[in-house]
């Protein structure tokens, strides 16, 4: 077994997750954090027994393979761009970048160097998400005509210790949250052929309420509020909304409606979660749970909603397709197309009017019950 080892740039809040979990997968190794303040990279190097270094030092490190980019969105493609010019393979966190300049820019310079680019979100590799692509693969509802999509909240200024990102140009629950649902919708019924949005701002600006900044404001800068129309190639038509100016509600996660059923597909900002199905009577029950690792409890066990937590399988999964030389799940192709999407939601946000998709991508390859173990450590 080749075992690839992995430097990080960014220590902020998701890296938790990602050195918390990679030790649970029989392919990768960190080695190395870093991060453009040295004490945030210290502190989580102590906390996790790795080394830090500086970003110049780990970029320039001969005992690393792949750099993982969890930095800021607005630095994503300045920072990917330095791991590809250092001669490393980049996993960034998501979003890929904000443009789809960025995104074609990158892919120019991997392809020129025969460097890879994968890019989260990774949930779509959860057990109840890749369940419900077995049952729409195996004809379970039919030929997926339509469908829903909601992400709506109060906003992020409640709990996030600086939330300012989150509100301007670059930021927003589209870029922010719609790689979740974008990606499982590609991953399920494929790519987006064009799409049509309405998009506003409740607010000018929003009061933090988290510590340490509580009572400071922060400017708008960038729509909070965003119901798109989704056509994908294969002729469904899926409704996405997405906000940050929503106290409550009762949409469901994710619906998708066939020519003889419907799924009801739980968060895809999670891994597991429970699988609905309706027949043709329109009869709904629940989905028995397969027996797929990534749809495991393993996260928060000791609280009341424990939950399964997978990040870092799309790196393992990038890190088995190096070995292997096969294309991983969380391919650049798939990300761009993302990107191309959230892009052109904004722009027909802006202008009015239904734009095209420039990309597309295959579907990622499935990953059952079978693959997925096979990323694991065996006592894992």
């Amino acid at each position: 077994m080749t075992i690839l080892n992995v430097g990080l740039i960014g220590c902020g809040n998701i890296s938790t997750a990602y050195l918390t979990l990679a030790p649970t997968f029989k392919n990768i190794r960190f080695v190395a954090v870093s991060d453009m303040n040295e004490e945030a990279a210290l502190a989580r190097g102590k906390e996790f027994g790795i080394k830090a270094r500086t970003v110049s030092d780990l970029l320039a490190s001969d005992d690393i393979d792949i750099v993982v980019n969890l930095t800021i969105p607005d630095a994503h493609y300045d920072v990917t761009r330095r791991i590809l010019e250092s001669g490393k393979h980049a996993y960034t966190e998501k979003p890929l970048v904000l443009t789809l300049k960025q995104a074609k820019s990158l892919a120019d310079l991997a392809a020129s160097k025969g460097l890879r680019i994968g890019s989260a979100p990774d949930t779509f590799l959860g057990g109840a998400h890749q369940q419900a692509r077995q049952i729409i693969d195996a004809g379970g509802i039919g030929t997926v005509t339509s469908g829903t999509a909601h992400f709506m909240g109060p906003g992020m200024e409640m709990w996030h210790p600086n939330p300012d990102f989150f509100f301007k140009p670059g930021g927003g629950p589209v870029l922010d949250m719609g790689p979740y649902y974008i990606t499982n919708l590609v991953q399920l019924i494929g790519p987006v052929k064009r799409v049509a949005a309405l998009s506003s701002s409740a607010q000018k600006q929003r009061t933090i309420t988290s510590e340490p900044r509580a009572g400071e404001t922060i400017p708008v800068q960038t729509p909070t509020n965003i119901h798109a129309l989704l056509a994908f190639e294969n002729g469904a038509t899926i409704t996405l909304s997405t906000s940050w100016d929503v106290k409550a509600h009762r949409h469901a996660n994710m619906e998708l409606y066939g020519t003889t059923g419907t799924l009801f597909v739980p968060d895809p900002n999670h891994f597991g979660g429970a699988l609905e199905q309706a027949d043709v009577e329109g009869t709904i029950t629940q989905v028995p749970v397969w027996d797929h690792p990534f749809g495991q409890m393993n996260w928060d066990l000791d609280k009341d909603t424990p939950r399964a937590n997978y990040r870092t399988a799309g790196l393992a999964d990038m890190a088995a397709g190096i070995v292997d030389n096969r294309l991983h799940r969380c391919a650049l192709e798939l990300a761009v197309h993302v990107t191309d999407v959230m892009t052109s939601i904004l722009k027909s946000g802006e202008t009015g009017q239904f734009v095209d998709m420039t990309t597309t991508c295959d579907r990622p390859a499935a990953l059952g019950p079978d693959a997925a173990r096979d990323l694991l450590k065996e006592d894992a």
